[in-house]
């Protein structure tokens, strides 16, 4: 029963690891389609000196991306604690800020068009993601093709999921949104 519960929580993890590597990936290449506004997103959140801002922003793009892509091959347990290491990254810089009373600033988390403050539930979202991509950290049993079919797909799911709520979360914050 033991071996049973093991093999869950290996495939929990795998689970978690594809959902976050979509994530990272879509970000990733998102923030670089709209690289002339994450220097300023950066700014927003003002926890670096300026002199690092533009340096921030063209690393940032790449490590989302590299990062997603190392989730989603497999490679671990580098990709897993860089994954997590951004994700809690991200968690307390939004954090200190909605602490300073400024969850009006962007999220930075993706689409550049759709403005998405911060607020907890982003800082729940990253530091749950985080905890769920450690599942990942042990040696994992063989999966079967069955196993990865379903991690695949609920990988799928959650990243989805994660990308739906964002989504509505900017747009209920739109002052279009808001004026009606």
């Amino acid at each position: 029963m033991a071996l049973l519960g093991e093999q869950a929580l290996a495939l929990f993890g795998l689970t978690a690891s594809l959902a976050v590597g979509l994530l990272f990936l879509i970000a990733g290449v998102d923030q670089w389609r709209h690289r002339a506004l994450l220097p300023g997103v950066i700014a927003n959140y003002r926890l670096l000196p300026r002199r690092l801002l533009m340096p921030a922003a063209r690393a940032l793009p790449l490590a989302e991306v590299a990062t997603g892509a190392a989730l989603l091959i497999g490679l671990h347990p580098l990709a897993v604690l860089t994954g997590m290491a951004l994700l809690l990254l991200f968690a307390g810089a939004m954090a200190i800020n909605i602490a300073r009373g400024r969850g009006h600033i962007d999220c930075g988390c993706g689409h550049g068009a759709l403005r998405h403050p911060i607020g907890w539930p982003l800082v729940t979202r990253n530091v749950m993601l985080a905890a769920l991509l450690a599942l990942r950290l042990p040696p994992a049993p063989a999966f079967t093709m069955m196993d990865i079919a379903t991690a695949t797909a609920g990988g799928i799911a959650i990243t989805l999921l994660c990308l739906l709520f964002q989504s509505l979360a900017a747009l209920a914050a739109s002052p279009a949104h808001r004026r009606s």
